[in-house]
C-alpha cells in the first residue's frame, strides 16, 4: 500500500513541479557557487603573485645596495623563517646555472625552466609558472625575474594554504547546498500544492457532474488569471454539454413521438384488418395506409442519413458550378401547381445572374424545403416571393411569405433536429426540413438567417459565395 501510495505521488503534478523547483534552485545554487568558488581562487592567485613581486623587489633593493653575498644569507634565513617546506630561493645565472639557493631538501629536484629564462632574455618582467613538484600533494607558485646584471631570481611558494581554504569553502558549501535543497523541496511542494488548490476544485467539480449533476460550476475566485481562465473554459465546456444533452433529450422525445405514431397507426390497421376485415379491399386499404406510414419513416429516417453526411462530408464535396438563376426559375415553376391549389400567389424576383460552385442536388433539396414550407405555413390569400440578388462575391436567396410567422422564442430553435414551433405536432412533418437547409448552407460556406413577426410572415435568406462575377 504504501509503495502505491509513493507511486501515485510520483506522478502527481504538484511532485512534478516541486522537483523541477527544486532542481532549479539547486542548479542556480551551483551555479553561483562556482562562480564565486572561480573568483575567490582567482583572488587567492592574484594576492600569492603580489607576495611574490613584493619579496622580488625587497630582494631587488638588497641586491643592488649590498650585492649578491647578502641576497644569499637573506635568502636562507627568509626560508627558516617562513618554512623551509613553504618556500624556496634559487639564486640563478641567464644560461640556467644555480648560484646559490636556500635548503631546498624537502621540494626534491628542482627543475629550471628554460622557457622562463629565454623570456627574461627577451623581455626583463617576471615570469609566473605553477609547478607540480614530485610526490607533494599540494601544488606551488613560481617567479623568475631579473634583479641585477646577469643574476635572476626564482622563489617559490606552496599553495598548501589556498588549497586549504578552498577546500573548506567547498565542504561549507557542501553542507550549505544540502540544507538548500531540502528546504527548496519542502518551499517547491508549498508553492505546487498553493498553484493546485484551485485546479483541486475543476477535479472535484468534475467528479460532481460524472454523477450526473449537470448544475454544478467551477467558481470563478479572481486570484490567479489562468486558473480563472481554465474555469471560465471548463464552465462554457460544462454549458455546452447541458445544452448539448437537453437538446438530445428532447430530440429522443420527439423521435419517439414521430416514431410511435405511424408505428401505432400501422399496428392498428393491421389489427382491424385481421378482426374485422372480410374482404380483399380491407386489406388492400390496410397495406395502402402501411406502405404509406412506412414512407413516411423511411423519409424521416433518409433525411437523418442526408444531414449527418452532409456535415460529415462538407469540406469534401464534389461540386460543379450551379445556375442559382435558373435552379430558383425552376423551383417556382414545379411549385407553381401546389400555389395555386392553395390559393397563393408564388411571385419570381430575379435582380442577377447567379452562380456557385456546390452540388445541384442538394440547393435543389434546400431550395425546395424552404418554398414548402412558406406555402404550408402561409394561409390563403397570401403571397411567397422568391427572389435571387448579389454581387461579385456573394449570392443571396431569399424566401418571403405572408404566413403565420415565428415567435421570438422560437426562432433561436428552429435549426435543431426535430424540433417543431406546433408543439401539438398536429401539421404534417419531421422537423428535420430546416436542420437540412442549413447542414445544405454550411456545406456550401454559405449563411443563413431568418426574420419573422407572427401573423405578419418570414423571410429566410441564404447567402453563398459567387464563382463568377454577377452580371
Amino acid at each position: 500500500m504504501l509503495f502505491e501510495k509513493l507511486l501515485r505521488i510520483r506522478r502527481t503534478l504538484a511532485f512534478r513541479l516541486t522537483v523541477w523547483y527544486a532542481a532549479i534552485y539547486t542548479v542556480s545554487s551551483l551555479l553561483a557557487f562556482l562562480f564565486f568558488y572561480l573568483q575567490i581562487a582567482s583572488i587567492l592567485r592574484e594576492r600569492t603573485d603580489e607576495e611574490l613581486l613584493d619579496d622580488i623587489e625587497e630582494f631587488s633593493v638588497l641586491f643592488g645596495e649590498k650585492g649578491i653575498d647578502e641576497v644569499k644569507q637573506t635568502m636562507i634565513l627568509e626560508a627558516k623563517e617562513d618554512g623551509e617546506k613553504d618556500v624556496f630561493y634559487r639564486l640563478l645565472s641567464p644560461d640556467g646555472k644555480e648560484l646559490g639557493s636556500s635548503e631546498t631538501f624537502s621540494w626534491g629536484e628542482l627543475s629550471v625552466s628554460q622557457p622562463a629564462l629565454r623570456q627574461i632574455a627577451n623581455d626583463p618582467k617576471p615570469v609566473f609558472e605553477t609547478l607540480t613538484i614530485g610526490e607533494r600533494r599540494h601544488m606551488a607558485r613560481s617567479v623568475y625575474a631579473l634583479i641585477g646584471p646577469g643574476t635572476i631570481l626564482q622563489i617559490g611558494m606552496s599553495l598548501e594554504d589556498n588549497d586549504e581554504f578552498l577546500a573548506q569553502f567547498r565542504q561549507i558549501f557542501g553542507a550549505t547546498i544540502a540544507l538548500v535543497m531540502g528546504l527548496a523541496g519542502l518551499l517547491g511542494w508549498f508553492m505546487a500544492k498553493r498553484a493546485l488548490t484551485n485546479v483541486e476544485g475543476v477535479t472535484q467539480t468534475a467528479r460532481a457532474i460524472s454523477a450526473t449533476d449537470l448544475e454544478q460550476r467551477v467558481p470563478v475566485t479572481g486570484q490567479t488569471e489562468e486558473i480563472d481562465r481554465l474555469a471560465t473554459t471548463f464552465n462554457d465546456m460544462l454549458d455546452r454539454i447541458q445544452t448539448l444533452v437537453t437538446e438530445t433529450k428532447q430530440m429522443t422525445e420527439n423521435i419517439a413521438h414521430d416514431l410511435r405514431s405511424p408505428i401505432t397507426r400501422i399496428r392498428g390497421m393491421a389489427e382491424m384488418a385481421l378482426t374485422t376485415g372480410k374482404a380483399i379491399d380491407d386489406y388492400e386499404a390496410a397495406a395502402a395506409t402501411t406502405i404509406e406510414d412506412c414512407d413516411r419513416l423511411l423519409e424521416m429516417i433518409n433525411t437523418m442519413l442526408y444531414i449527418s453526411q452532409t456535415e460529415a462530408t462538407a469540406d469534401r464535396l464534389t461540386t460543379e458550378e450551379v445556375d442559382v438563376t435558373g435552379m430558383v426559375r425552376d423551383a417556382c415553376e414545379l411549385f407553381q401547381p401546389v400555389a395555386e391549389d392553395k390559393g397563393l400567389d408564388l411571385v419570381v424576383e430575379i435582380g442577377a445572374d447567379l452562380r456557385v460552385r456546390g452540388v445541384l442536388q442538394g440547393l435543389q433539396r434546400m431550395l425546395a424545403n424552404l418554398i414548402d414550407n412558406a406555402l404550408n405555413y402561409t394561409p390563403s390569400p397570401g403571397t411567397v416571393t422568391v427572389s435571387v440578388c448579389g454581387d461579385e462575391k456573394l449570392g443571396i436567396i431569399a424566401v418571403k411569405d405572408t404566413g403565420i410567422g415565428i415567435s421570438q422564442e422560437e426562432l433561436p430553435h428552429i435549426f435543431r433536429r426535430f424540433y417543431r414551433c406546433d408543439r401539438s405536432r398536429s401539421r404534417p412533418g419531421t422537423g428535420l426540413g430546416l436542420t437540412l437547409v442549413e447542414a445544405i448552407v454550411h456545406a456550401h460556406r454559405g449563411q443563413i438567417a431568418v426574420t419573422s413577426t407572427p401573423n405578419v410572415g418570414t423571410t429566410f435568406i441564404v447567402t453563398l459565395p459567387c464563382a463568377s462575377p454577377a452580371s
